[in-house]
């Protein structure tokens, strides 16, 4: 009896993994494809541009401009002088920073909604890990900015030599994605399993 019990937990336990792995990748898919489709809607010249939508809802013009200010108002903390527009920071007598697509973090958040999602939690769990996940990635990002425009605005030989901080940007964030979720998950399986 014992054998079969273990059995069908065994069996249960499996469709859960298999169910998990195949929602993560349907909804990665679909949150990051989704976003790069919406910036060729949103950027003139796009293949799929649309003025309307793009006028009334770019949401990734808006999360450029909730990046940049938070940094130029950093920089200006450390006794920098800098402006901005839509898309640039400029630390005057330091760098151009310009704030693309591939700087927003959306593969990241993409990611980590679709891993918080697929994983089997409770609602509320599910939401407080969501918003605290990419609260952390948003404020990481900022962080990225305001150091680059520091860091380059003091070290000027540095510009041309600093190409990899995309690459540091997301090793780093998905090493504290990787921490939170363990976290995260090894407190809803204790949860689950009580």
């Amino acid at each position: 009896m014992d054998e079969i019990t273990t059995q069908q937990a065994k069996k249960q336990a499996d469709k859960k993994a298999i169910r998990f792995i195949v929602m993560l990748f349907i909804l990665y898919i679909i949150f990051s494809q989704g976003n790069i489709f919406m910036n060729s809607v949103m950027s003139p010249g796009g293949k799929y541009y649309n003025a309307y939508i793009a006028q009334h809802f770019d949401y990734i013009q808006g999360l450029k401009t909730a990046l940049i200010v938070p940094a130029v108002w950093i920089i200006k903390l450390f006794g920098f002088y800098a402006i901005h527009n839509e898309q640039d920071v400029m630390v005057v007598a330091g760098p151009l920073l310009r704030i693309n697509y591939s700087c927003l973090g959306l593969g990241v958040m993409s990611f980590l909604a679709a891993f918080v999602l697929a994983f089997p939690a409770s609602w509320k769990e599910t939401i407080k890990m969501l918003v605290i996940g990419l609260v952390s990635i948003y404020l990481l990002n900022i962080c990225r900015i305001a150091g680059l425009g520091l860091l380059f605005g003091t070290f000027h030989s540095q510009r041309n030599y600093f190409e990899y901080h995309h690459e540091i940007f997301n090793v780093l964030v998905y090493i504290v994605i990787f921490i939170m979720l363990y976290i995260w998950i090894k407190k809803n399986t204790k949860s689950i399993s009580k």
